[in-house]
Formats: C-alpha cells, structure tokens, sequence
C-alpha cells in the first residue's frame, strides 16, 4: 500500500512539473489563468535553478519510498525528468537578455553609444565597488543604501512615506542624478520595499540617489490619487532631494506594471500640471522615464480583466459611464512631441500584461515624440522578471544605467561627471 501510495503521489508530482515546465516556456494567454500562469512562471523562469531542485528532490524522495517499484511512480520519475530538462531551457531563455538590452540601445544610439555613457562624479573613479548581490543578498540590500526611511511627502501616512536610497559616503552637496521608483501591484497592493531591488542597489552603488515612494492604494483609494501621489513624490524630490544629495535638476522616473503606468503616464503629463492639486507651481517634468512591463492603454477592450479590475476597485466607475475618465487616465491617451527619453521594457511571455500593449505604446511614442524611445522585449521573460536578483533583472539594471547615463551626458546644467563604461 505504501508503495502504491508513493507512486500515486509521483505520478502527480510529475504532471505538476511538465505543466510548469510548460508554462514556463509558453504561458497561457488566456484571461482566466493569466493570473496563475504569472504567479507560476514568474518563480520558475527566473529562479529555474530551484525549480528544478522542487521538481526533482521530492520525486527522489518518493522513489526511495517505494514509488519506483510501481508502474506509475516511473511514470512520475521520467516526467520529472523530463520536466527538469525542460528547464535547462528556461534557463538558457534567459541569457540573451543583455544582448538584446544592448541592440535595443545600439539601435537607437549607435554602435559607439557605450561612449556616451556618463555616471556621477561620486564615487571616484578609482572607489571600490561591492560586489553584485545574488537572489538572497538582494533582500538584504535595502538595510544597505537605504539610510533615509520612511519620510512623509504628503497627508496620506503611510501610503505618502518614501525611502532615499544613497551611499553613505555620498557628501551632501554631490548633486547625485536621481531615479524615482514607483512600485507595482495593480494599483491596489504593494509598497516600496519590495519590487526593484536590483536597480536600485546598482545605481545607488555606482553614484546614484534613488526613492522609492509608496502611494494610495484602491479600493479604499479611487483613482486619481494614485497619480496625484506620484506627482506629490515628485515635487517632494525636486524641492528636498539637494538635502540628500541629489541633484534636483535632473530627476528620472521608472516603475514595473502598475507603477510602470504610472511612470509613463507621469512622465507624459507632468507638463499639463492636471493631477498636481495644491501644487500646481511646481515643477515635475522628469528628465527621462522608464516604465517595464506597463499598462499603457485603460480603454483596451481585448483586456477585459484589466477593465473589471479598473472598474470595480480603482476608477469605480465602468468604462461606457466614464470613457474620458478611463482615457485620460491612459498613457497611450497622452503623448505629445514634448514627451522626454523613454526605455520601455517588456517581457515576451509577459501573462499578466499583454506584450502587445508595449508594442502599440511605443509605436505610438516613436511616432511623435521628439526625443529618443529604446525598446527591450525581453526573451522568455515573464512579468515582474527583474524583481530578484537574476541574470535577468542585472542585465537590465545594467542597460537602464547605460540609458540613463546617455540622458544625463545629454544635460546642460553643467554639473561634473566624468565618462566611463560599464
């Protein structure tokens, strides 16, 4: 019985693996399990590592119990096998993301645009520099940079606290380039402790102040204060990044998913000064933007998950009642010639974020906006690739320090950098 029991178990233990092995390499699309298919793929295309250790540790264990001597606990063994070579190939999926980060920006900077590259003129060129964090020292690098915790921006509490993230040998006075985060979650969970760990500790390694900022959160928020939030952020930093060492003369913004909307939706209207009550005087144009794998358009009817989340917890309102409202409030909706750089990033097996939103974005970008657009969609990569600390998530820290880097050599305010590759 034992036996039978053992074989039983790895037998589905072994349909499990293939069907993630599976959705690791080709997600569902479908809305009904787009949600799953994330939650699944997210974990194993970028940690596959471990994916296989789960896939076949345990089945190991239940052969050594008996399930081996069983016709269907071989059965289980050899789809678990199977399902671990698969994953040899969600693992090789990954390593052509710093080749295709690099081609995004040698397309539209040239070949030689490694030289343009400009970074802060602190620390010194000959500064040592700690080395990269793995997938578990990432969760350890917030104790590291973030010394300025917790301050308020606005009257929300909580939801209107940020964190300065900098060196602690930054002097005050360094004028420090900054980079805002704005946190995903689909515009109901989320904080700014947890999502882009990598590209903050790598630009605040190598120079840079960056914030994180949390935001109102729906349904107990309506829609527009999160935008309103962003921008509160944003002029916060621009009046009182100088204090920390930044330099409030050069501010860029970046987000993932939500917070990526809400990067280049910022981004496209902090001219317009629509969202900015109480405030409307300040300045928060951004110097350059970088949303991933964003939703760019409110009024997509292919997306009818997206719609019923907006209607029911964020905007509250539908769609037919309030068009202009759901319009408005899409990025897509707002670009103009004025809008800055912009790198949109994206992963091809996105499941929860249609790919084909960031194409038609920036399509649409490219067709009117004065200044450079980069695109990077990234091979075998599911939404949120660049949360832990992977091949994945470094290479692009990596290209959107390079990005950024050519905006900052591109500004006029006459600050001191000094060149240098990565």
């Amino acid at each position: 019985m034992k036996r039978q029991l053992a074989g039983a178990a790895g037998l589905l233990h072994g349909a499990a693996a293939v069907l993630n092995t599976a959705n690791a390499l080709r997600p569902t699309r479908s809305p009904r399990y787009s949600i799953p298919s994330f939650a699944a793929g997210a974990l194993t295309t970028e940690l596959p590592a471990a994916a296989a250790a789960a896939t076949v540790l345990p089945q190991l264990a239940l052969a050594a119990a008996g399930g081996a001597r069983t016709r269907t606990g071989r059965l289980g063994l050899a789809l678990s096998l199977g399902a671990a070579a698969g994953l040899v190939g969600v693992a090789a999926a990954s390593r052509p993301a710093a080749d295709v980060l690099d081609r995004a920006l040698d397309e539209v900077y040239g070949p030689d645009y490694r030289s343009r590259v400009r970074h802060p003129a602190w620390p010194e060129a000959d500064a040592p520099l700690s080395r990269r964090p793995g997938v578990v020292r990432m969760f350890q690098v917030r104790r590291r940079y973030a010394h300025d915790v917790d301050i308020p921006y606005g009257p929300a509490g909580l939801r209107n606290h940020l964190d300065v993230w900098r060196r602690a040998d930054l002097p005050p006075g360094g004028r420090a380039p900054v980079l805002i985060q704005v946190h995903g979650g689909a515009w109901t969970v989320g904080n700014k402790r947890e999502q882009a760990l990598p590209l903050l500790s790598h630009l605040t390694e190598r120079g840079w102040v960056c914030v994180s900022v949390n935001y109102r959160l729906g349904p107990r928020a309506t829609w527009p204060d999160m935008i309103v939030d962003v921008k509160r952020a944003v002029a916060w930093v621009k009046e009182n990044i100088a204090e920390y060492g930044g330099d409030p003369d050069f501010v860029t913004i970046t987000g993932g998913s939500a917070g990526g909307h809400l990067t280049a939706l910022h981004a496209l209207t902090a001219r317009d000064r629509i969202w900015q009550p109480g405030f409307e005087d300040v300045d928060t144009s951004v110097a350059a933007a970088v949303p991933l794998y964003g939703i760019y358009d409110w009024t997509d009817a292919q997306d009818a998950g997206l719609i019923r989340l907006l209607e029911n917890r964020v905007i509250k309102q539908t769609l037919a009642d309030a068009p202009d409202l759901f319009g408005t409030a899409s990025p897509r909706r707002a670009i103009t010639a004025d809008a800055p750089p912009f790198f949109v990033l994206h992963g091809a097996n996105d499941s929860l974020v249609p790919v084909r939103g960031a194409r038609r974005f920036v399509e649409d970008l490219r067709a009117t906006s004065k200044q450079p657009v980069v695109y990077a969609e990234i091979p075998g990569a599911q939404h949120a690739f660049e949360i832990f600390g992977t091949r994945r998530a470094h290479a692009a820290a990596e290209a959107i320090e390079r990005f950024l880097g050519i905006v900052y050599s591109m500004d006029t305010s006459g600050h001191e950098v000094r060149a240098a590759d990565l």
